[in-house]
């Protein structure tokens, strides 16, 4: 049924003789909403997607992309991603591009704003090293700042419960006061107006850890009354993953706000599993009527920093107190036993990750520690003769808590088991990185570079895990639904021309842990906004992302998402008694007699040709059979639009031969 009525669809868009600025031919494909792929041609105009169906042969275009072998897609949507800094330092957004994310939704509990001289404290060995400068404070300036920046693909953010809690209390380890989270309330009120799409929580890590479920639930309240959804880093992911999740369903239930469950896994060894019990969980979550989805990245694999295995009580105060509190040998004493203990309160990634073999560096900020990139703890501390967690320490130290790292926690039948489930989207979890320039000067985790080929390679031609329709769907409409970006995810006429095309045959990761900084096969052309940014798998240059603001943003009435709308040649056909002509074919010629663009009138009688150039003077001519035409001169400058009504006599019957 859902096959016959998208042909219908695509049969009732055919075109004939319109002009596009590019027109994607012969390619299979795939809208988005799971329906089997189709053989046919996407037409854009402007920053829209303007035709689909089986394009005319006379259609012409600016430029035409033989799609033969090719599926065309919506745009892949990054559930998670981390890119909200990465782009003001390169805004091509190389890694995501080139594995076909045209969307970035990010703000995992620290998010980029609101901002303080705390917050921007806390965040100056960053933004030193990477000669950057905050100059907002609130999410809108941020979204000016980007726009004026410009940006590879659409960013949409949460505002953080972390972020709040940090401007209003700092780093303190307390419950706020009902004054301060008053002011807490307001700082995630003012985020929605300025286009927040909800409230985000990173409950592993200090100070979010420091936050209750009550505290919690009074944010969410705020950010459900505008519209919001609730995002979570969920407060453990492994030993005590029920109960974490207990608490998520709970601030679902209690602020009425539906439930993500960002980078959705079972961590730790001792885990493996379990994760059929927790697919059930959430089952029986849904079934009870609470709205709750999930994301995930495709990797065994996890991917924070290393101060992040720490246990969250001995991180108040901020950077400063931290790193500071780690040279203590008392503290250094209580560390370990808390990591080496039975205790299942915190996640605990150095029992998780089988200890120092299984936690891998990836980065660190300060040049002179760049050796140990690549290397495993277990390695580091033999190279350096020391207790493996005295050497992650030393590290942590040395690098001021600017260290990132792998773990190695979960298994793959787990990934599998989650992947299969319908309400499972998918997420990088990392932030756009490049291999040149300021954001190639490290190492990454695979998923920054190929989870969306891996998915299509592994998972959909080599494992048969997911289909292909379904696999886009939860790259592309099933991401957007849940965050509610309007006109995106599906290849639809009207919507946004966020559009991936890659082959299907050698679309694959091959990024590595080993090596991780390698772009992904067989993403061959994606569109950002109709902005061809990535060309037969090279980077244009050309940059075509936009904030995406959320459900309340209060300027949405005067500021309309999108370009402005082409003008056109638009009108009605009737026959003389003012019934609505179908079929009726209208074209529009130029002053040489060159057809410019034509259309064939539906049951409603409405045409529209839209033309971005200048036709002065043109002749408008509506032709149907059994009816007498019509012309009209036109003259069209290219900006204003024209409505022209044609009211056709019907043709003299000729007499019967006697």
């Amino acid at each position: 049924m859902k096959r016959a009525c998208f042909l219908l669809l695509l049969l009732s868009t055919l075109a004939s003789a319109q002009h596009y600025d590019v027109l994607i031919r012969n390619g299979r494909v795939v809208d988005g909403a799971g329906n089997p792929w189709v053989y046919a041609d996407v037409g854009i105009l402007g920053d829209r997607i303007a035709f689909i169906g089986r394009a005319d042969p006379a259609v012409e275009a600016s430029r035409t992309i033989d799609a033969k072998g090719l599926v065309v897609a919506p745009g892949f949507i990054d559930m998670l991603g981390q890119s909200e800094i990465s782009l003001l330092i390169d805004k091509q957004a190389t890694s995501k591009l080139t594995q076909g994310v045209t969307t970035e939704i990010t703000g995992e509990g620290e998010s980029i704003a609101p901002q303080d001289d705390f917050t921007l404290r806390e965040a100056r060995d960053f933004l030193d090293h990477f000669h950057l400068t905050v100059d907002w404070r609130t999410l809108d300036g941020y979204f000016r700042r980007l726009e004026q920046n410009g940006s590879g693909v659409n960013i949409g953010t949460f505002v953080g419960a972390t972020q709040v809690r940090e401007v209003v209390l700092g780093k303190e380890n307390r419950p706020p006061t009902s004054e301060e989270l008053a002011k807490m309330q307001e700082k995630v009120e003012d985020a929605m107006f300025d286009g927040a799409l909800g409230l985000s929580t990173s409950l592993i890590y200090a100070p979010a850890n420091y936050a209750s479920t009550d505290e919690l639930i009074a944010l969410a309240k705020i950010a459900s009354k505008y519209g919001g959804i609730y995002a979570s880093h969920i407060r453990n992911e492994g030993d005590s993953e029920m109960q974490a999740l207990d608490e998520a369903f709970r601030i679902g239930r209690e602020a009425g706000i539906p439930v993500e469950i960002w980078h959705f896994k079972v961590s730790g060894r001792q885990n493996w599993g379990k994760m059929r019990q927790v697919i059930d969980r959430i089952e029986q979550a849904r079934a009870q009527g609470l709205d709750v989805t999930a994301d995930q990245y495709p990797y065994v694999a996890a991917a924070t920093s290393l101060g992040a295995t720490i246990p969250p009580n001995f991180h108040a105060g901020g950077q400063e107190a931290f790193v500071r509190r780690l040279q203590d040998p008392e503290v250094r004493k209580q560390i370990r036993d808390e990591l080496m203990g039975p205790g299942t309160a915190i996640e605990n990634w150095w029992r998780g990750t089988g200890g120092p073999d299984g936690i891998l560096v990836v980065s660190v900020l300060d040049p002179a520690l760049k050796k140990y990139e690549g290397l495993t703890i277990a390695r580091i501390a033999a190279d350096q003769k020391k207790d493996p967690l005295d050497a992650l320490l030393d590290l942590v130290i040395a690098d001021r808590d600017n260290t990132g790292a792998v773990y190695f926690s979960m298994n793959e039948e787990d990934v599998r088991l989650a992947m299969r489930q319908p309400w499972v989207s998918v997420g990088t979890d990392y932030g756009a990185v490049s291999t040149t320039g300021p954001l190639s000067e490290s190492r990454s985790h695979p998923r920054a570079w190929g989870a969306y080929p891996r998915i299509l390679g592994k998972y959909v031609r080599e494992e048969h895990v997911l289909t292909l329709e379904d696999a886009i769907r939860k790259m592309t409409s099933l991401a957007a639904q849940r965050v509610k970006l309007t006109d995106r995810g599906l290849l639809r006429t009207g919507y946004f021309a966020d559009i991936t095309i890659f082959d299907p045959a050698t679309v694959i990761d091959v990024a590595t842990f080993e090596d991780p900084n390698r772009p992904a096969k067989g993403v061959e052309y994606v569109f950002v906004n109709g902005v061809l940014s990535l060309d037969r798998g090279k980077l244009t240059g050309q940059t075509g992302g936009r904030p995406l603001r959320g459900p309340a943003w209060l300027a949405r009435d005067y500021y309309p998402d999108g370009l402005p709308p082409r003008a056109k040649v638009e009108g009605v056909i009737t026959d003389d008694n003012g019934w609505p002509l179908p079929r009726t074919t209208v074209s529009l010629a130029d002053s040489t007699g060159k057809q410019v663009g034509s259309y064939q009138t539906k049951k409603d009688g409405r045409y529209q040709i839209v033309l971005a150039d200048l036709c002065d003077p043109c002749t408008l001519h509506a032709e149907r059979m059994g009816f007498a035409s019509a012309r009209q001169a036109v003259h069209y400058n290219g900006a204003n639009s024209l409505w022209f009504s044609f009211s056709l006599k019907r043709a003299p019957t000729a007499p019967a031969d006697q």
